[in-house]
């Protein structure tokens, strides 16, 4: 079966049948007059914020479909495929729009994750690593044999990793009968010091002839992710992340000349985090004038942040691309719950419920008992345990917030704040003085 370049496709039924599923009290930050309705109907009611507990995440509608649009045009605009990076949020709800943004694949990152967005028809998938394990490989080909419109693209990078899927699969064919289509693959190459990844081009064209020998599976292409080899947008960094994006054109080039592409199927190159999406667009992307599919897996451009991707987006605070910014669409939501002593108060959430891995809670915005938004400075999030979270400021200054309020956080790093919600609320702008809750996103983690 050829790869097609048009975007993937969903179900609509099981996305309609998620947002009928009743909230419950299981549901961290969901109100008790909630429970029992479903999201659709909760979103209908349009609640204000102050009526939710704390604390909460919520996600930005203006936001979110800022971000959307304009990702989507800038790939567009660049002739690049576009496969997010799904487990940025797990959401199908989510993945759902990115689809209908015109994204060509959702990327995924294990097959439990892949397991999800069948459940929900994803029609394509990348599974941006290794698969291995037998019983996960023959679910794959089942899953393809059942649905002709089904594709799913994953990874090797040793050719112990294509011995193994084989050894798998080589029982199984006969199984499937003339059903059976093999699974896509593409040779993963990795930068010395980074993740996984053939670390040699030449490596990477002898899994590329391995994989084109074999009857169980197909070569489709390459891929890495340039996102581990750098923590900065500073000239060495840059220049990290553009020479192994042209260590993977090198290892394209390579195995097209040899021939080992199958005939009549644009081989695929795949780059790309939310970090540096501007350099795989400039190194991969003049590969689309020779009919390459150049596919870019960007995951947290849909609700930016405050923090990491705020600071090293190209579409950030820093912007080094044409375009307009992207917006951060993620906020935490706490209440002061206690001011022990000068200069520290302490507020109800920690690290069960904000991202903490890749910078600390940035305080934003105080609100008051009638709702008043004031912007709070030099006031910082210092430190979280489980369930709390430290503010501190000069103690020789008036305290800024007192027991009561409700503070505003911008968050850094959506993938790990999307892990620790069930269900999120989306608001209608999180600068109003009381916010009105409009849907619900569920999460799959």
């Amino acid at each position: 079966m050829e790869i097609s370049t048009a975007a993937a496709t969903f179900d609509q039924v099981a996305l309609d049948a998620l947002t009928e599923q009743p909230l419950a009290q299981l549901d961290k930050g969901i109100p008790p007059r909630l429970w029992g309705r479903s999201g659709a109907e909760a979103g209908a009611m349009r609640l204000p914020l102050s009526q939710f507990p704390t604390p909460l995440l919520t996600l930005s509608e203006p936001g979110l479909r800022h971000n959307l649009a304009i990702f989507a045009d800038w790939c567009a605009e660049r002739g690049l495929a576009l496969a997010p990076h799904g487990k940025t949020t797990m959401a199908p709800q989510l993945w759902a729009a990115q689809l209908d943004a015109g994204s060509w694949a959702i990327t995924l990152a294990n097959v439990a994750q892949l397991a999800v967005a069948r459940a929900y028809g994803v029609s394509r998938v990348l599974v941006a690593n290794e698969i291995i394990v037998p019983s996960a490989l023959r679910w794959i080909v089942a899953e393809l044999s059942r649905d002709p419109a089904a594709q799913v693209i994953c990874w090797a990078d040793h050719s112990r990793t294509v011995a193994l899927m084989e050894e798998a699969l080589a029982a199984y064919a006969p199984v499937a009968g003339p059903d059976y289509r093999p699974i896509d693959v593409l040779v993963e190459v990795g930068g010395a010091g980074g993740r996984t990844g053939a670390r040699d081009p030449e490596i990477a064209l002898d899994i590329a002839r391995q994989l084109s020998a074999s009857p169980y599976l197909r070569l489709a292409g390459v891929g890495g992710y340039e996102g581990v080899l750098a923590a900065d947008s500073d000239a060495d960094s840059l220049a990290a992340v553009r020479g192994f994006l042209s260590t993977l054109r090198e290892a394209h080039e390579r195995i097209s000349a040899e021939g080992l592409y199958p005939d009549g199927v644009p081989p695929i190159v795949s780059a790309g985090g939310s970090a540096y999406f501007d350099d795989v667009a400039d190194v991969l992307g003049p590969l689309v004038a020779d009919g390459v599919q150049v596919v870019l897996r960007s995951g947290a451009y849909l609700t930016h942040d405050d923090g990491h991707y705020r600071h090293l987006s190209p579409l950030g605070e820093h912007p080094r691309t044409a375009g307009p910014g992207l917006v951060s669409a993620l906020h935490g939501w706490v209440r002061v719950s206690s001011q022990p002593e000068p200069g520290l108060a302490l507020v109800d959430a920690g690290k069960r419920d904000l991202p903490y891995d890749l910078d600390l809670p940035q305080v934003q915005l105080r609100l008051t008992a009638d709702r008043d938004p004031v912007p709070l400075s030099g006031v910082q999030v210092t430190a979280l345990n489980d369930q709390h979270g430290y503010l501190r400021w000069d103690r020789d200054r008036p305290a800024p917030v007192e027991i009561g309020d409700v503070v505003r956080l911008g968050l850094s790093h959506p993938c790990t704040a999307f892990d620790k919600w069930r269900v999120i609320p989306v608001i209608d702008d999180p600068d109003a003085a009381d916010p009105v809750v409009v849907d619900f996103v569920r999460t799959f983690f």
